[in-house]
């Protein structure tokens, strides 16, 4: 049997023993949130919950820029880490990220996560004007960008003949607080992706699969699935597997005394179209919806134990939760620092 097509309960005998958990929140500062005035204050927010890390993501839609955002971050924050989830890598050269990220690093007095991703969403592309390339490209072009980032991001002099980059003699200036060199983090759902975040990243991400629509697959937020991700990244990352932070986000979060019942009403709720963001390719139970890593339903002390056993059966101890989810996941915390 290949690690790709391992069951589940495969990834329990690791060797190592699990990852103490840490807890992303994130936010856009888009109008839904209160738009950027209210953004400052909700990331204030997300460090007196307890959580570890605040993300900001990428896109050309109503939101903040996030290279701009976090550098109010810097100084409007104290604990709580920062990062990019993640820096579409078509929108900026990687010698100018670099140059910022590194200045965010220093700010921040060493909080920074670099999230770096190849793209995804062509139509932001497009409205831009800005070519999007076909997927083989824009991978051939994100591994050309981590190796950049991986040096210029530790102070050293970057020589780099690709082929689609070339650098010559670029520094990597300021010197980043953290060393080597701030943690790096990309990740993806389809194959050639998570081995290709298992050769750079520090931090792999485990996303569901998605069309090229940019809809998420129902099929692939099962625990079954997300195994086998995780094997592809253990299988391509080889002995440095143990040193792999791996993270995943829960995209939504129910509390209810009734788990079953819950589950049941989200499935017909699938079943008839009412979340237009998922493309209904296969028909799954109820188990399989209260074992999935990105769906949390149930009592806080349910979704402890939920999460709990997802770090068993796949070693994914990194949690992210989307913006409107902060608030209903912030009791969950304490009761998994416990553990």
């Amino acid at each position: 049997m290949t690690e790709a097509a391992a069951p589940v309960g495969e990834l329990t005998a690791l060797g190592t023993p699990p990852r103490p958990f840490r807890f992303g929140a994130a936010g856009e500062g888009n109008k839904q949130e209160g738009g950027a005035r209210k953004f400052v204050q909700t990331a204030q927010e997300a460090e007196e919950m307890g959580y570890d890390t605040f993300f900001v993501p990428d896109h050309l839609g109503d939101q903040v820029g996030p290279i701009a955002a976090l550098g109010a971050l810097t100084q409007a924050t104290s604990k709580i880490r920062l990062g990019t989830s993640v820096l579409a890598n078509g929108l900026r050269h990687p010698v100018v990220v670099a140059k910022e990220l590194a200045t965010l690093d220093v700010l921040s007095k060493g909080r920074l996560e670099v999230g770096v991703g190849a793209g995804w969403i062509k139509e932001e592309f497009d409205n831009a004007g800005i070519p999007f390339e076909r997927p083989g490209i824009r991978l051939e072009k994100l591994d050309e960008s981590l190796t950049i980032l991986d040096t210029l991001l530790r102070g050293q002099e970057c020589n780099f003949e690709g082929k689609h980059y070339q650098v010559r003699g670029i520094k990597g200036t300021p010197r980043p607080r953290q060393g080597p060199r701030p943690p790096l983090c990309t990740g993806g759902g389809g194959p050639k992706m998570l081995a290709l975040a298992a050769k750079h990243a520090d931090i792999v991400s485990v996303v569901p699969q998605t069309t090229k629509n940019g809809k998420g697959l129902l099929s692939g937020i099962t625990l079954e699935k997300t195994i086998e991700k995780v094997n592809i990244v253990k299988a391509a990352a080889g002995d440095r597997f143990a040193d792999i932070e791996l993270n995943w986000a829960i995209t939504a979060i129910v509390i209810t005394d009734d788990r079953e019942k819950t589950a049941e009403m989200a499935l017909r709720a699938i079943e008839r179209g009412l979340h237009p963001d998922l493309e209904v390719d296969v028909e799954l139970s109820v188990e399989e919806i209260l074992s999935s890593p990105y769906i949390a339903i149930g009592t806080f002390e349910e979704i402890a134990e939920q999460v709990k056993r997802v770090r068993q059966l796949t070693s994914m101890s990194y949690v992210g939760i989307f913006p409107t989810q902060m608030d209903a996941f912030a009791p969950v915390i304490p009761l998994l620092r416990e553990d």
